[in-house]
């Protein structure tokens, strides 16, 4: 695999990409030329997201007559399908569904904020993977989608090559890029961010400068790998929050050669660089960012993906853990490994959060006192992987979500026990 750039190229046949131009007469090994774009063509130069692919067959012949499927439990924004009194909300961790589950199956819709046709917004969902897809394919038409590995490895073979991804690595798979998933070590269970605004990018590090975070050449996509294979199979499309299904005469994964700069990535999470203030006071969630989907407002993030991972904690006289808060911005949550320091009891891997906008929240009780009394020497955060989706949207439960028998109805009671310290003749 290479590295995350503005522009990459691979080939599988010597002398596969043709040079010096984009679509020649004739490609070379009889291949078909097509342009996957990302982005308006008239985009500027910094935003436009396109790559060519020399392929043995054109998209076109990828195609059938489609006929609508059932959507399963995956939902699209939109949906108001359910109403929860307002409340910090968490659930205990899914536990594997028995039974056969491909991915297309094992899709579980937790939240959707925004509207999937307007381009903004986000849904989150489990995925639960207990078989590799065999003869079938999928693409997203909707939005982007990004993978957050927490339980077994997976592969997932696209069009322009292989990603393997195990817990505490991701997989971002741009809006219209065909795949199959595989199970490499299951069964597999993690989380999906379905992205239906701008696409991915890394953030602007600001005064932090040229270093730290999450760094360009630490995200990988893959060599070009494609497969020539005649037979029945599947391919499914979801468009317009709807699952559409047609048979096919041969793999569509038949990219030879690809370049450009919308392509397929993998980041290991363990890869990232942490800042953080060595003097005291606890600095914004914002500095822990690995990618954003920006919005038309500038600093008001579509998407934030946050992670909170290994690091060293040593700000004196100060409250180390996040403080309590209200916020525009609504979170979801996810644990991958460890605990988180704001929650150790009741969060744990494979479970997940939702801290909507303007609903309050923080470090539970046991946390408050912890960090209140601890004695302030350097402390080590350690073999710990929490992540937040965190939209401008509000976000909505599904009916599933909200009749999930993990959903912790005692949440709530985490801060039911904080004390009135106040006393005004004591400073």
């Amino acid at each position: 695999m290479s590295g995350f750039g503005n522009g990459f190229e691979s080939e599988a046949l010597p002398g596969a990409l043709p040079v010096g131009r984009n679509s020649p007469q004739k490609c070379p090994y009889g291949l078909y030329a097509e342009q996957l774009s990302g982005s308006p063509f008239t985009a500027p130069r910094v935003a436009n997201e396109r790559s060519w692919l020399y392929r043995i067959r054109p998209t076109v012949k990828h195609w059938g007559r489609f006929a609508k499927i059932d959507n399963g439990y995956w939902r699209t924004a939109p949906c108001v399908e359910t109403e929860m009194p307002i409340a910090p909300l968490r659930w205990s961790p899914v536990p594997v569904p028995r039974g056969k589950l491909t991915f297309l199956k094992g899709i579980r819709t937790i939240t959707t904020a925004g509207d999937a046709a307007t381009h903004a917004g986000m849904a989150a969902h489990l995925y639960f993977i207990t078989e590799s897809m065999q003869d079938e394919y999928f693409y997203n038409a909707d939005g982007e989608m990004m993978f957050v590995a927490q339980e077994g490895s997976l592969r997932i073979a696209t069009e322009f090559g292989i990603i393997d991804i195990e817990p505490c690595e991701v997989a971002v798979i741009p809006r219209g890029v065909k795949i199959r998933v595989e199970l490499l070590q299951g069964p597999a269970r993690g989380y999906i961010c379905e992205n239906y605004g701008g696409a991915f990018t890394l953030p602007e590090r600001g005064p932090i400068g040229a270093n730290c975070l999450a760094n360009q050449r630490d995200f990988l996509t893959p060599v070009a790998s494609y497969e020539d294979h005649d037979g029945d199979c599947t391919l499914t499309v979801k468009w317009g929050g709807q699952l559409w299904a047609t048979q096919l005469k041969h793999s569509p994964l038949d990219v030879v050669a690809w370049h450009g700069n919308y392509a397929p990535y993998k980041y290991d999470l363990r890869h990232y660089s942490p800042v953080g203030p060595i003097l005291y006071d606890h600095a914004d969630p914002s500095i822990y960012t690995v990618l954003t989907s920006p919005s038309e407002t500038p600093g008001t993030a579509n998407i934030d993906f946050v992670v909170f991972c290994d690091r060293w904690m040593v700000a004196e006289n100060t409250f180390r853990p996040p403080w309590y808060h209200m916020n525009v911005m609504s979170e979801f949550m996810g644990l991958v490994q460890g605990v988180y320091d704001a929650k150790p009891h009741g969060f744990v891997p494979g479970g997940f959060s939702l801290h909507n906008c303007m609903l309050p929240h923080g470090p539970d009780t046991e946390a408050f006192e912890h960090a209140s009394n601890m004695e302030l020497k350097p402390q080590r955060q350690t073999d710990t992987m929490a992540f937040m989706f965190e939209t401008r949207f509000a976000q909505r439960v599904t009916k599933f979500a909200a009749e999930l028998p993990s959903l912790q109805k005692d949440y709530v009671d985490c801060w039911a026990n904080l004390q009135k310290h106040f006393d005004p003749k004591r400073r």
